[in-house]
């Protein structure tokens, strides 16, 4: 998408980047905002069901009942501002992680409703909630105020919310401090990467969230059309806005698996002033070394929270999960996967929403567990190989495969810093490389050649 063109880097290390957001928020507290003190921070207890466990989200879950208005929104609701973007390619993957499965298209379909509540983030204040993120949101705070109840601004708080909610968590295990690192457009809107690098625990872990809006172009505006979208812009132009949050986490002990996880919202305006949405995202787990204990809680934790909306959703989404991270020139999936949907419009944008909440609620309590499990687990030198064979394939999946890495690269002007950030350190690649018979390695690579049930 050519309007993606991201400048003006502003490279800021987390003490800076903090100071100028507590100042920011201080002063319009200072401007009649007294009251704050009296609002509940975010809502995190300790998980103590697993040993080793530290976190856990506190979420809430709906149960739906009936279909309801998908994909469109009513004339002159437009939102004027800074919104957000993001997918496993951070900029680049705004568009194109919508556009993933182009060559399979499958929409994502919600098959319930829940009535329309006062929406704990809309009852809460925006400032309240700010003070507790990585930086300030990359749209104005104001902006987020006079326009809380809108499904932008909704949005850009709970991926906010949840890049703050994981580096806090990963903080705290492994001892370190992400770097916070802004970044804006000229066009309109930016993002913030947080980047901690050669920590005592992960090698590399990146939690990016970024908000772009503009025109779409003709392109962009081309592959939606083949993948069923009627989009009817003024004078050629179709304004768009695009958010999300993703984040790739690579550990240094092979037996902690690498993790990914992606969520983001699109919306377009067509000529007549409605607009068409739709939410796409998933997580998915990376293990070195297959353990079935592990699998399973990863698996039976995102099918929960897929459960609260309907009882269809974790089968269909682990399956488009396994299509979609699958390695064809290896014939191999590139981890053991989890959930993964896009075009999400039905069959309300409150419900759509809600869902998509649930998941991204399931980031820390199913990952951090696995973490802690294998926090002090041994490891030879041949197994710390493996890892580096493994992330080379990890690497090829994001550079031959994932539409968002490739259309971010593609893009004049784009953020490389961002999209590549989902890449590991290291990695290594043997020529002929097969595991021999009968070995942990070689039971992995079954698993990827044979995707498995694990729930």
């Amino acid at each position: 998408m050519a309007t993606v063109v991201l400048n003006s880097v502003n490279v800021m290390s987390q003490t800076t980047a903090r100071r100028c957001f507590m100042s920011h928020l201080k002063g319009l507290a200072n401007a009649g905002d007294s009251h704050l003190s009296s609002i509940p921070k975010l809502s995190v207890r300790r998980w103590s069901s697993l040993p080793g466990a530290r976190w856990f989200t506190c979420g809430t879950g709906a149960r739906f009942m009936s279909h309801g208005a998908a994909g469109r929104s009513a004339p002159g609701q437009t939102r004027r501002g800074a919104l957000a973007l993001t997918g496993a390619a951070a900029v680049a993957a705004a568009v194109v992680g919508f556009m993933a499965n182009a060559g399979h298209f499958q929409r994502a379909e919600m098959a319930t409703r829940i009535p329309q509540v006062a929406e704990e983030e809309v009852e809460r204040d925006i400032l309240e909630r700010c003070k507790g993120f990585m930086s300030a949101p990359v749209t104005d705070i104001s902006a987020l105020r006079e326009r809380k109840g809108e499904m932008c601004t909704r949005m850009e708080m709970l991926i906010m919310e949840t890049q703050a909610e994981f580096c806090r968590a990963l903080e705290e295990v492994d001892g370190g401090t992400f770097k916070v690192d802004r970044w804006e457009r000229k066009e309109g809107g930016g993002g913030i990467s947080c980047v901690m690098q050669d920590g005592k625990v992960f090698e590399k872990a990146g939690v990016n969230v970024s908000v772009v809006f503009g025109n779409l172009t003709e392109e962009a505006a081309r592959q939606m059309r083949s993948r069923g979208k009627v989009l009817k812009g003024k004078d050629g132009k179709l304004p768009f806005c695009a958010m999300g949050v993703s984040s790739v986490i690579h550990p240094k002990n092979p037996h902690i698996p690498t993790v990914h996880f992606n969520y983001r919202y699109f919306e377009i305006e067509e000529e007549d002033g409605s607009k068409q949405w739709w939410f796409g995202g998933g997580t998915d787990l990376t293990p070195i070394y297959i353990n079935d204990e592990d699998a399973f809680h990863f698996h039976n934790t995102l099918k929960e929270a897929c459960d609260k909306h309907h009882s269809q959703y974790y089968p269909d989404f682990k399956k488009w999960c396994d299509r979609y991270f699958y390695i064809r020139h290896r014939g191999e999936t590139r981890g053991i996967g989890g959930i993964f949907f896009d075009d999400l419009d039905s069959p309300s944008q409150e419900e759509a929403f809600s869902f998509v909440k649930s998941c991204a609620r399931t980031v820390v309590p199913c990952y951090l567990p696995i973490v802690y499990k294998h926090l002090n687990d041994s490891f030879t030198a041949e197994e710390k190989d493996w890892q580096q064979v493994r992330r080379g394939r990890y690497v090829e999946f994001n550079l031959v495969y994932d539409r968002g890495v490739k259309f971010g690269l593609a893009t004049p002007g784009s953020r490389i810093e961002s999209i590549l950030m989902s890449l590991p350190l290291t990695a290594r690649w043997e020529y002929m490389h097969e595991p021999a018979n009968g070995t942990q390695e070689a039971k992995m690579l079954e698993v990827l050649r044979n995707p498995k049930e694990w729930v």
